[in-house]
């Protein structure tokens, strides 16, 4: 294998607001995480791991407004209009995160595919057990590839992985769905787990938890990605934000 899913994220107005999302929709409180100073944001996580995806976490993330604006467009398209005028609405499934321990080559091999992964870029937090030090891939822009299909590539430097922080929170990812990531591109990243589909309509209430099994009406808007859950509540479906 070359990476793992590390964690899902999801885009929220406020913590407070993403918190209850949580609550009400995966039965599960999310525990404080931290500041990111150079993006200006800051999260509160959930352990989701499973057997097909161990250690992996939910990271929900909003703009600190305590923190000055950053020099540079935030992460995972958080300073874009329409998505932050979606996330007031409620907070959105937008991203996947998969880790490495061969980030560069990953990141060339994405390259070679006429991709844009964006450049390495060394970041930290402060926790209460420590500097937190990882490097991932991040795009001058700060948008995603492929609508946020193609996963940003993490490596962890210095510390805990944070899944090794967190309490259980029964919840579980059990399958993930990434769509419109080029064929080329998936044999580069060779992760485990993970379905990759062709681009088709989903349905128009993107976020709304159903049940697998529920009829899908079709939509002009297209999900990059689907993430399946067992949750306190039962099975979750989150369709991502595009």
């Amino acid at each position: 294998m070359t990476a793992r899913i590390d964690h899902l994220v999801i885009v929220a107005a406020s913590l407070e607001q993403g918190s209850r999302w949580c609550e009400a929709t995966l039965g599960a409180t999310p525990v404080a995480g931290g500041r990111h100073a150079l993006m200006g944001t800051h999260n509160r996580l959930l352990a989701i791991g499973s057997e097909p995806f161990p250690d992996c976490y939910l990271e929900i993330i909003a703009i600190d407004p305590e923190a000055p604006s950053p020099a540079r467009p935030r992460w995972f398209g958080i300073d874009e209009p329409a998505l932050r005028a979606a996330v007031r609405e409620q907070p959105r499934l937008v991203h996947a995160v998969a880790r490495t321990r061969m980030v560069e080559m990953l990141r060339w091999g994405l390259i070679n595919c006429g991709l844009n992964p964006g450049t390495l870029q060394a970041m930290q937090r402060d926790t209460p057990h420590g500097t937190l030090k990882w490097r991932l891939t991040l795009r001058d822009d700060g948008r995603t590839d492929c609508g946020g299909a193609l996963p940003t590539l993490i490596e962890w430097q210095q510390g805990a992985h944070p899944c090794e922080r967190l309490p259980p929170s029964g919840v579980a990812l059990r399958s993930l769905a990434l769509r419109g990531v080029p064929a080329q591109a998936i044999k580069v990243l060779r992760m485990p787990a993970v379905r990759f589909e062709e681009v088709r309509p989903v349905t128009a209430a993107l976020n709304a938890p159903t049940a697998p099994s529920a009829p899908s009406a079709p939509s002009a808007r297209v999900a990059p990605l689907c993430a399946t859950l067992e949750t306190p509540l039962g099975h979750v479906v989150l369709h991502g934000w595009h």
